[in-house]
């Protein structure tokens, strides 16, 4: 289940959906996917490096605080929590726009495609509260049922290149490669990489977190990485550009450009079941992450309530109810552009997470507080580059909205402080 949810939260939409996004960039979109899975990895051992060393729910905010105290932890608390919740709107939306094969009027009212995608988000809600070990089945279910498409479009890729040749790939031409264009791609194919660190945020809700949890970070990303290089690059290379920018549905509009016609309707099924099985498995992150925050003092303690199958329901309604606030506000945009822009957001917000786990490495091994070498070193640091390398690759839209959702929880880490000194002062 662990492997999952790694699995299951990294390829959701984005291997359904960027293709579209990353359409206009050409090759800069394969060189970004190599630098991005690449990153990811070192992120991965960044991760499972510290769950093995620090075993605790909460994951990203208990890394940081271990090595940088509260404020630091808050803040990273904070961003990851609303990148989370950014993501379950993204998921969403990639969910409907494939649902739009069936439904053509999804894609043509807007009304109707923001109802839908809140109706989505609710039901996903409602089966994490029935349980974690509910959610942790439904995930692995989706996660097995996403894979056959994908493995479908890899070997129709593989067919089209013996079919007809190197003709059909989209001509290399290195004065189109520009550091610009890769990345802006490359804070593109981040997003189809979030979840790297999911399996670290339950760890309460895990068997042996010190051994299942680094072990599935890494295996999960690994694979992840593999599927994606292979679809996401075999569909941006063998397609023209004017097929995929602004598709709602790249895949299917890819097997249907290659004569797969018959297929289309199977494939946009799965590329839906897909996005739902991640939204699944971040919905369960949206109500574990600031439950874990609630019980560590950083959230108000309402927020940590669990009903009696031990799910933060609260928590869970907060964080959908945001979801919702979300989607209705920017239902007026295309599926694709606002897949596009909450992509981003969503990249931009859980780029603070990345970067302070990676420099947490580095500063809880030179204290001696987990182990340490030279290797470990030097991939915590190329970790911290990557992030931020990719926060620039955002663009200052992206990353100022960023901003201001950040700064929002200034009042609320405020007013923490004040519960907090008040408790200890009634103690005293």
């Amino acid at each position: 289940m662990c492997v999952a949810l790694v699995v299951g939260n990294m390829i959701g939409s984005g291997v359904f959906m960027l293709p579209a996004s990353l359409a206009p960039y050409g090759w800069n979109a394969v060189f970004a996917w190599l630098i991005t899975i690449a990153g990811a990895l070192c992120l991965a051992l960044v991760f499972a490096r510290l769950a093995q060393a620090f075993p605790r729910a909460g994951g990203p905010f208990a890394y940081t605080e271990e090595a940088f105290g509260r404020p630091a932890g808050f803040l990273v608390a904070w961003s990851y929590w609303i990148s989370v919740w950014v993501s379950n709107a993204a998921l969403a939306i990639a969910a409907v726009s494939y649902m739009s094969v069936f439904f053509p009027a999804l894609a043509k009212t807007p009304a109707l495609a923001a109802a839908v995608t809140v109706g989505v988000v609710w039901i996903a809600t409602a089966i994490n509260c029935a349980g974690a070990r509910s959610a942790g089945w439904t995930q692995l279910l989706t996660t097995i049922l996403k894979l056959f498409p994908l493995v479908a479009v890899a070997g129709l890729a593989g067919l089209v290149l013996l079919r007809k040749g190197e003709g059909a790939v989209m001509p290399f031409e290195p004065s189109a490669l520009s550091a610009s264009g890769i990345t802006a791609a490359g804070a593109l194919t981040l997003w189809a990489m979030l979840g790297v660190e999911s399996a670290t945020i339950p760890a309460e809700q895990v068997d042996q977190p010190a051994r299942n949890i680094p072990r599935s970070t890494l295996f999960g990303t690994a694979f992840t990485g593999v599927i994606y290089l292979v679809v996401s690059g075999g569909v941006l290379l063998l397609t023209p550009v004017a097929v995929l920018k602004g598709s709602n549905a790249p895949l299917v509009d890819f097997v249907a450009y290659h004569g797969g016609g018959d297929l289309r309707l199977v494939l946009a099924a799965f590329a839906a079941i897909s996005a739902l099985g991640a939204l699944n498995g971040w919905v369960l992150l949206q109500g574990e992450m600031p439950a874990a925050m609630a019980r560590e003092g950083v959230f108000p303690a309402w927020m940590g309530k669990a009903n009696a199958a031990g799910t933060p329901v609260r928590a869970h309604l907060l964080s959908s109810g945001l979801v919702t606030i979300l989607v209705l506000t920017n239902y007026a945009k295309s599926l694709a552009d606002a897949f596009t822009f909450m992509a981003l957001l969503s990249t931009a917000s859980s780029l603070f997470a990345y970067l302070f786990c990676s420099l947490a490495v580095l500063k809880l091994g030179r204290a001696g507080k987990m182990p340490m070498s030279w290797g470990l070193a030097v991939v915590a640091g190329l970790a911290a580059i990557y992030s931020a390398w990719t926060f620039y690759g955002a663009g200052w839209s992206v990353t100022l909205w960023g901003l201001v959702l950040l700064a929002a929880g200034a009042p609320l880490y405020v007013w923490m402080r004040r519960v907090a000194r008040r408790a200890s002062e009634v103690g005293e």
